[in-house]
């Protein structure tokens, strides 16, 4: 089970009903979109979604489903880190970030073989991630933590270079991914 001062921590960031037309999410409540609300069974004007329903939402599609529980098991930073991630960007781009850090990590396989980037949770992931913790130890996550930040702080770049709609969040954005830490 997602731990809830995680939640707790991104609600206050998502916190709150947003309809800004320049935001490629689109409407949103507490960071969830339209979209996903409907897939989850919401039927409300997005306005009106509860707090227990965000709740419900992060629990299933942001944390149980892309299995950040396992990854928390590993480490609770790295858990946090995706989930926030996945939250803000979609739950498998964070996973991307890190299947492409753990592969560049790997010292051309001579730790753990490549993996496929493919934004899933698996048992090849898994066994990466662990053969990596256990040659690289607690510094060796920290590392890992930080290229997968990296990652997505260079993404927002490329949004905002890419349409320039998207330079007017960019500072929040960057905010965000620098103040980001499990409480």
């Amino acid at each position: 089970m997602v731990p809830d001062d995680y939640i707790e921590q991104v609600l206050k960031t998502e916190a709150g009903y947003v309809n800004d037309p320049a935001d490629r999410g689109g409407e949103t409540n507490f960071g969830i979109t339209a979209a996903v609300a409907r897939a989850f069974g919401y039927q409300g004007a997005m306005r009106d979604m509860k707090r227990s329903d965000a709740i419900a939402i992060y629990r299933q599609r942001y944390w149980t489903q892309p299995k950040f529980d396992q990854i928390n098991a590993i480490d609770a930073r790295l858990a946090f880190i995706l989930f926030d991630t996945g939250v803000n960007m979609g739950q498998a781009t964070g996973v991307k970030y890190l299947q492409r850090s753990l592969n560049v990590l790997n010292n051309e396989g001579a730790l753990y073989p490549d993996i496929t980037a493919d934004g899933g949770i698996g048992a090849m992931t898994l066994s990466a991630l662990n053969a990596f913790v256990g040659a690289r130890g607690t510094r060796g996550l920290s590392v890992l933590c930080d290229m997968v930040k990296h990652l997505r702080g260079a993404s927002y770049i490329e949004q905002a270079e890419s349409k320039s709609s998207q330079e007017r969040f960019e500072y929040g954005w960057q905010t965000r991914l620098s103040n980001l830490e499990p409480a």
